[in-house]
């Protein structure tokens, strides 16, 4: 399956082949239908991303204190390791999408295989969400109206 996600140590973003998730209880699968880009979060990601090190340090303070208190527990290079294993970790993109429910999780109730359901699932093909962060959408609404549904609740 395919996923869009963010390098935060080189700022590359790269669409990655990999595993489908299974539903776990208490959450819900769905292939994806339709993902909207956020202009404001997303855009910061990769502005954040982009930057070098020094940049992320200027925009992180409170970071850059647990890394201080880190070096002073486990030494400088351990400290480093750790910060460079964490920007090398690849972040999955994305938080407001619609797609078709595929998997129902043990103890989810109110949803079916094929509902149209809105989540803050990221962009990729299949995605994974806690019952909680889904809505079930009307067919009135259309799949690029619905994708919207986390984006507009936010203001809210």
């Amino acid at each position: 399956m395919k996923q869009l996600v963010q390098h935060l140590g080189s700022g590359s973003l790269e669409v990655l082949d990999v595993p489908c998730p299974q539903v776990a209880p208490g959450h819900l699968l769905m292939r994806s239908r339709a993902s909207v880009i956020s202009a404001g979060t997303e855009r910061m990601l990769v502005e954040f991303a982009r930057a070098n090190l020094l940049q992320k340090a200027r925009r992180q303070p409170k970071r850059v204190q647990q890394a201080l208190d880190k070096i002073k527990t486990d030494g400088l290079w351990t400290t480093l390791d750790a910060i460079r294993g964490r920007l090398d970790q690849p972040l999955a993109m994305g938080y407001s999408n619609l797609g078709e429910v595929i998997g129902v999780g043990e103890g989810v109730d109110g949803f079916q295989i094929g509902d149209r359901v809105a989540s803050n699932g990221p962009h990729a093909e299949v995605v994974h969400v806690p019952r909680n962060l889904c809505v079930r959408i009307p067919e009135t609404v259309e799949d690029e109206q619905a994708a919207f549904t986390v984006l507009a609740s936010i203001p809210l």
